[in-house]
């Protein structure tokens, strides 16, 4: 199966939980479920229902597919550090999600866009893979022929945006200055990550 390309509000009321912290989302009716009639009943989710849930909210946050998840769960089972924890700190590492959270891009989809095309570089090298991992003392830029397109992008990013504390911006240079802890990982939903480590192992 393809990747979806459909309405993305679709996946906020599919989980019941904003997806994304654009407007659209965050005051979208998440209770009601989606397509014209909504859930059709009421019922309450069995344990598996409830981990894949879970595991769908923030696959969906990150834009990655189930087979990256696992691949990931994979990577992080075989870390000494907390699953839970490196898990998280596998998908914010992420050159799209970089991007996203440095205010570059409005959007994660926006975000995967502005890599796979070509404008991003790391430590001064072109990088088009959204899933690349970068790490502590990366230089993280954009293009020369790149800057007026970027930087339009930039533009409409909400003044409110947090830049988070492992990373250092200035203008369009981005400097990953140490690995992101657990709590400096904002998402508009809360996250079981037992119950998304469960699913995945």
């Amino acid at each position: 199966m393809g990747r979806y390309t459909g309405p993305k509000v679709k996946k906020s009321k599919r989980v019941r939980a904003p997806i994304s912290d654009t407007t659209k989302h965050l005051k979208a009716d998440l209770d009601r479920g989606p397509g014209v009639h909504g859930f059709s009943r009421r019922r309450k989710l069995t344990i598996y229902g409830e981990r894949l849930r879970e595991k769908q909210k923030l696959a969906f946050f990150y834009h990655v597919s189930h087979k990256q998840m696992k691949r990931y769960m994979s990577e992080a089972k075989r870390s000494r550090a907390n699953t839970g924890d490196k898990l998280n700190e596998l998908l914010e590492r992420r050159l799209d999600n970089v991007v996203r959270r440095a205010g570059l891009a409005r959007t994660i989809w926006q975000a995967r866009q502005v890599v796979v095309h070509g404008h991003m570089t790391v430590n001064g090298k072109k990088v088009d893979r959204p899933s690349f991992q970068v790490k502590p003392g990366d230089s993280i830029g954009v293009r020369a022929k790149s800057n007026k397109s970027v930087t339009a992008m930039s533009e409409s990013v909400d003044a409110g945006n947090i830049i988070p504390p492992w990373m250092q911006v200035e203008g369009l240079k981005i400097k990953v200055e140490r690995l992101p802890q657990p709590e400096e990982i904002f998402r508009p939903f809360e996250t079981n990550m037992l119950a998304v480590v469960e699913f995945l192992k």
